[in-house]
């Protein structure tokens, strides 16, 4: 390890190809910061499913991605098994977690281990972040998401960010609102459904609609909505799901529940298209208002703001993307909270003199069951009214570091 350049392993979620070739969004910002980090200068060993997709040394863990069984426990501890193994055979100075069950394989290890927390940081996914103590360095994806859980163990905050050259630019827009997201209560698509029809506006709905609870709720709340102005485009694959971005009037974004990042809200306006959402979880920080998009408070606001966002400049939109939230910015803040986990890894192994080595076992692993069904990015049945009142728009800014 030298000053400048780091050995780290990046350990993504088991469940897609890195980067995927539609939906997921963790998958693409694994893919972004490997891809930065590597051109940084750092060593990167990304560990994944499928096909080797970026510049990184790849580790597959999976042949194929096994998509097909997400959300249950079985891939998941595999996945870490296999990674652990792996990493027993590589020399890092830092692993960086993006999966579920990996962070508790983090106490056997020589190398601090940084988690980012995608998901929730409610009931039992709290109590699971803080059972895993000081094991781990954990980032936040927003301020949002660090406030609602301040008491655990977190090393900075870095918003998601993106390359910005793989978005397309187009100033002049269609008239049509665009909802893209999975078809779950918390993204609540059945509101996007009433504010289009209430202005007069037609309306995409892009996503994935494949878990049992998305087809539920789709046939419950959402068919019943759709007239002959709407249109289901299924799931948007990279390519679609950019020509459906740059197009659009403006992204629709009715998010019902603590939403830690919201990642289409940045991907809308880096295709220079505002974003009209409503207030919740780390919208504000996002989205600024009146500049970038319009945030409404109650859904009754929303068909109004649907007419009025016509006066939002796309090339603001771009701006802000490209200063705020671009994968250089992203690659910085994690370096620093890389080098923070760091000194707090070798303040403590000193402390404990070298105790911190004991290994933890699989049947630690084992033990997710029940928890795995709280996935903190997929399977969040059930939490749409969890969340607290009250949210108020936080200070502004893009992949910045909080220590």
């Amino acid at each position: 390890m030298s000053k400048d350049r780091l050995r780290i392993a990046m350990i993504a979620p088991p469940w897609l190809q890195v980067p995927p070739q539609g939906y997921g969004g963790i998958e693409t910002l694994c893919a972004d910061l490997t891809d930065e980090l590597v051109a940084r200068g750092h060593e990167v060993h990304l560990f994944g499913s499928g096909l080797d997709g970026t510049g990184a040394n790849f580790v597959r863990t999976y042949e194929d991605p096994p998509i097909e069984r997400i959300g249950e426990t079985g891939p998941e501890v595999i996945h870490a098994a296999r990674a652990a193994d792996a990493l027993d055979r590589i020399e890092v100075d830092i692993v960086h977690d993006h999966s579920f069950a990996g962070p508790l394989l983090a106490r056997g290890r020589s190398a601090p281990t940084v988690v980012t927390v995608h998901g929730p940081v409610d009931g039992e996914m709290f109590r699971y972040y803080r059972e895993l103590g000081t094991d781990v360095s954990l980032v936040a994806i927003s301020h949002r998401q660090r406030v609602l859980a301040a008491d655990l163990n977190w090393v900075g905050t870095v918003h998601n960010a993106l390359q910005l050259d793989t978005w397309p630019y187009r100033a002049e827009k269609e008239d049509f609102a665009l909802f893209l997201g999975r078809f779950h209560p918390n993204k609540a698509p059945h509101l996007a459904l009433e504010a289009a029809h209430a202005a007069g506006l037609p309306l995409v709905l892009a996503g994935k609609c494949a878990e049992p609870i998305e087809k539920q709720y789709f046939d419950r709340e959402v068919r019943p909505r759709l007239t002959g102005h709407d249109q289901v485009f299924g799931v948007a694959d990279a390519v679609a799901k950019r020509d459906l971005l740059s197009r659009a009037r403006c992204l629709l974004f009715p998010v019902q529940w603590e939403e830690p990042f919201g990642m289409v809200m940045i991907e809308a306006m880096a295709c220079g298209t505002p974003v009209v959402a409503l207030r919740c979880g780390a919208v504000p920080e996002v989205v600024q208002h009146g500049v970038t998009g319009l945030i409404c408070d109650t859904p009754d606001e929303l068909p109004a703001a649907l007419a009025e966002v016509t006066r939002i400049d796309p090339a603001a939109c771009r701006k802000h993307v490209a200063e705020e939230f671009s994968a250089q910015e992203l690659a910085r803040g994690y370096e620093r909270a890389y080098w923070a986990a760091l000194t707090g890894h070798r303040s403590r192994d000193a402390a404990h003199g070298g105790s911190l080595r004991s290994r933890v076992t699989m049947a630690d692993v084992a033990a997710l069951g029940e928890l795995r069904q709280l996935n903190p990015v997929r399977g969040l049945a059930g939490h749409a009214n969890d969340r607290p009142a009250g949210n108020k728009p936080l200070a502004s800014g893009g992949p910045m570091i909080a220590v």
